[in-house]
């Protein structure tokens, strides 16, 4: 039993290791999830946070329009009343002027008749004089007889001689008759023409007033139409007041249930994290003890490859073909135009022609080895594998997945790798390749040293044989 304990131990150890490797690759697959879940989550609690605002801006908004409605309202009624008068006054106008045509005809038809009366009279005055004239002079004639009879003649002198007074009064007054009748007929004409013009400005007012009046009318009958739409304007605002009391406790609670649930899973997903740094350390120990795991070659291989490069490094820094100052230079400049964005440093066009050589064939170790690529403590990874160091495209998601080169991956899995001091770092994550295309792999790492200091680390990712 003795001679095949150590035996025992090796295949529990393999299992322990495949154990591990399994249990790691599926809690970094739920963590992925998480991330996904905790995102969505993060993105309603947003979406709902928006929603509620909005709500409450409807809320206002709605509280507005019901005051601008009701004082519309109020103004519609006080606009309709006085537009009523108005076609009351109106039409009360147009009664009046009517009458006032109708007088003013009759007055130029009664002007018409008196002045056909003062010609009649003018006439028969004309004749009165003429008559007087003759009376006259007969008076003369009979007053010359009169003298010829001598003293027989003198009574009929007499009588002569006032006849003769009498024609000459009275072609006086028809001559005074004659002069009033002329005034007459030309005031009756003045009044005539007068009675024209009236009747005739009578008749424009007339037209005007029932312009007026048509317009009035439809004035009103648009006011009427629109206080109608403002009523249901307003009861409309009354409704959506009601459906808003009722909607925002419903935001409310469903924004408390989001908050909630993102908390949940925020709680979770650090655990989960917990949870893979706790697999990981299972995995790391397992390998750390050794014996035959699926992982042994790889980590042999990076730690191999890791070494080299720091002494290229330190070999460099010695030939004078980079200083330290710039190797370890943090100034990341971003390229122009890039999407996603890349950065150059002063150490960038060194490390291009320096890490290839280094890089390159490690892709050719394993067909199960994705990539190795240096990163330094911050995550910056220079130079990739040529096949992910494509020229940038038109397209960000093409660009995500075949130009990773001369990007920042600061996220936990490249910082981890890019600062750990340990001789090696194997970690289970979910790598993204852009475009929602997620691949859940090993990433093992050894740390990179120049002059003395830790630059970084070496990334050696890999699936397995099984995935």
């Amino acid at each position: 039993m003795t001679l095949h304990a150590p035996l025992d131990a090796t295949v529990q150890m393999d299992r322990l290791a495949k154990a591990a490797a399994a249990l790691g690759y599926e809690i970094v697959d739920v963590a992925g999830f998480l991330d996904l879940v905790e995102a969505h989550a993060k993105n309603q609690r947003d979406a709902l946070g928006l929603l509620d605002r909005g709500a409450s801006d409807m809320a206002r908004t709605n509280r507005e329009v019901i005051g601008l409605v009701e004082t519309l309202s109020t103004t519609s009624d006080q606009a309709l009343q006085e537009v009523q008068a108005s076609v009351g006054m109106v039409r009360d106008v147009s009664t009046k002027t009517r009458g006032v045509a109708g007088w003013v005809q009759a007055v130029a038809d009664r002007s018409a008749a008196v002045s056909e009366t003062v010609r009649a009279v003018k006439a028969n005055n004309l004749q009165i004089a003429s008559i007087a004239m003759q009376v006259n002079t007969l008076a003369i004639n009979a007053k010359i007889e009169a003298a010829r009879a001598g003293d027989a003649g003198r009574g009929f002198a007499v009588v002569a001689d006032a006849i003769n007074d009498l024609s000459h009064k009275t072609g006086a007054a028809a001559k005074q008759i004659s002069q009033n009748i002329e005034d007459l007929s030309g005031w009756i004409g003045q009044l005539q023409n007068e009675a024209g013009t009236v009747a005739a400005d009578a008749e424009n007012v007339l037209t005007q007033s029932n312009e007026t009046d048509t317009a009035l009318s439809r004035m009103e009958q648009t006011i009427q139409t629109e206080h109608a739409q403002t009523l249901h304007i307003a009861d409309c605002s009354n409704r959506v007041r009601s459906s808003m009391r009722q909607l925002k406790p419903a935001v409310d609670q469903i924004s408390s249930i989001v908050r909630e649930t993102t908390a949940g899973i925020e709680k979770t997903h650090a655990r989960m994290n917990q949870l893979v740094d706790a697999s990981e350390s299972i995995v790391q120990s397992v390998g750390a003890l050794g014996g035959d795991t699926p992982d042994s070659p790889f980590i042999a291989k990076v730690c191999e490859v890791a070494m080299a490069i720091s002494q290229g490094f330190d070999a460099a820094i010695q030939a004078g073909r980079i200083t330290p100052g710039q190797l370890f230079d943090q100034d990341y400049i971003k390229v122009q135009g890039s999407d996603p964005v890349q950065y150059v440093t002063r150490a960038t066009s060194f490390l291009d022609g320096f890490l290839p050589q280094y890089q390159e064939p490690v892709l050719d170790f394993n067909p199960q080895v994705v990539f190795c690529a240096a990163v330094n403590k911050n995550g910056y990874l220079p130079v990739h594998n040529r096949k992910f160091s494509h020229p940038q495209g038109n397209d960000p998601v093409w660009n995500a997945g075949h130009c990773r080169n001369r990007r920042i991956f600061d996220d936990r899995v490249g910082l981890k790798a890019g600062r750990s001091a340990a001789p090696f770092l194997l970690q289970v994550y979910r790598r993204d390749m852009g475009g929602g295309d997620f691949r859940v792999m090993k990433d093992l790492s050894a740390p990179l040293f120049a002059a003395g200091l830790q630059w970084g680390g070496l990334r050696l990712a890999y699936g397995t044989a099984d995935r």
